[in-house]
Order: structure tokens, then sequence, then C-alpha cells
């Protein structure tokens, strides 16, 4: 067997190591499957982070760390008695192989739009089968609202619920924004406004999906736009000794629009 092939055994061994309460580490004993799920959750991210800016260095580090999550909290588990890592890789081999029967079976499929199709008519039945009743049964509350809100979409768009192309998501847009400016006119509350906002931003997430863009790719080029665009009015003041601080909010708007000229 190989280096490469025993690295894997070598994580496990180090993990169970690492959690041992006669000599581990104090730190990865004590923790339990709620104090690392952020963890986690973050590392995703910067795997995520890592493919954003084409770091391949950075990937396979990050990857790592992604995967030492994935071992921790198979180590807890084992410890508890519920499973181990060799029987969540096992859960996920049976499911990949059950899942492409094109592949693995006698199955045809004509490209990767119908496998698209299939992988998720088969996750339909799957959801079914588990005694899940509704479409939009099986969507994590854990997710973070944009990506939530597209899952609630895509399901709900399945079954027949969803409009034609983005034309009408506009109107929907152009109705929402309407209904917060009345909120707003009518001095509502933090409540009223909390709901009309998450309507408007509902509605961007659908009129996303209807122009097939992904609103979570989408924001963080917005993001990065903002933070490259506000960088630059900073270094504009520095280099006249001042900061934001020191510029009214007509000028700060003159720098911004100098910004997105140099862009």
């Amino acid at each position: 067997m190989t280096t490469k092939n025993t690295n894997m055994a070598r994580l496990v061994a180090i993990m169970a190591k690492l959690r041992d309460p006669d000599g581990g580490c104090p730190w990865d004993v004590e923790q339990t499957f709620a104090s690392i799920a952020p963890h986690t959750i973050e590392e995703a991210y910067e795997v995520a982070g890592a493919i954003d800016q084409g770091d391949m260095a950075a990937l396979e580090d990050e990857l790592g760390d992604l995967l030492l999550q994935v071992v921790f909290h198979a180590r807890m588990a084992e410890e508890d008695g519920f499973f181990d890592f060799e029987d969540v890789a096992g859960a996920i081999c049976d499911k990949l192989v059950r899942r492409h029967p094109h592949v693995f079976g006698d199955t045809r499929v004509d490209g990767a739009a119908a496998q698209t199709r299939a992988w998720e008519a088969h996750k339909a039945r799957e959801r079914s089968d588990s005694g899940e009743a509704s479409a939009l049964d099986g969507i994590t509350a854990a997710l973070p609202a944009l990506s939530r809100a597209l899952k609630l979409q895509k399901r709900a768009a399945r079954v027949g619920f969803d409009w034609t192309d983005a034309a009408p998501v506009l109107d929907k847009f152009e109705e929402e924004i309407a209904e917060l400016g009345r909120e707003l006119s009518a001095g509502a509350g933090r409540g009223r406004l909390e709901d009309e906002t998450g309507d408007l931003l509902f509605t961007c997430v659908n009129l996303a999906r209807k122009l097939d863009l992904d609103p979570e790719q989408a924001l963080r080029k917005g993001n990065a736009k903002f933070e490259r665009r506000f960088r630059r009015i900073e270094a504009l003041l520095a280099a006249e000794g001042r900061r934001c601080e020191d510029a009214a909010l007509d000028e700060l708007e003159a720098l911004w629009e100098r910004a997105k000229g140099e862009d």
C-alpha cells in the first residue's frame, strides 16, 4: 500500500489520539458536535474562497482542513457508538452508485441536463420513501438564508410553482419595493420593515435564479466590487493625509464615482 493510500488511515488514527482522554489534546477532547459545527461551516467557506482566488496550493490546504472536520465528527460519533468514518465513506459510496444507474447500471441518460433531472427525480423518490410529504421537506434550516431561499424556490419550481421567465419576477420586484416604501412612509416598526425587506431579498434570489445566475456568487462579486471601490476612496483620501471621517458625504460620493470610473 502506498503512502497516499495510508494517509486516510493515518488521519483517522491521529484524530483518535487527539480525542483520547488519556494523553490527547484537552481542546479536542472537550469538543462536541455543536461546538465543531461552526468550524465545519467556516472551513467549507475557506474552500470556496481558495477556489474563487484560483489558488491551488491554498485549495489543497483548505480541503485538508475540511476533511479534518469530517473525520472529527465521525470520531465523536464512533465514541458514542453511532457510526465511524468507514460507515460515512460507505454510505456516500452507496449513494453515489444508487444515484448513477447510468454509470453503474443499465440505465442510459442523454447528456448532463438529463442526468440532472434524473438525479433530482431519484432524490425526490428517496424523500418520498423516507416519509417526507412536502416538496420542501429535507431543506435544512441551518443553511445560510440566501442558499436556503434558492433551494426552496428550486424545489417549488420542480412541482410547477414558478414563473416562466424573468420578466414577471421584475414586476414582483417592483411590487415588493413599493410595499417596502409604503411601510417606510407609514412609519412601520422593525417587524414590518424586516418582513418586507425579507420579501424583497427573496425576490432578488428568484430573479437571479430565473437569469440562471447563482445569487451567492453574484453577491460575492458585488461585495468584492464595493470593497475594491471603497478601498480606493480611502487611498485617495490617504494621499491627502485624510480619512473618510474627515470628508463630507458629497465629497465621498464624488470620490465613489471616481473609483467607479477607475474600475
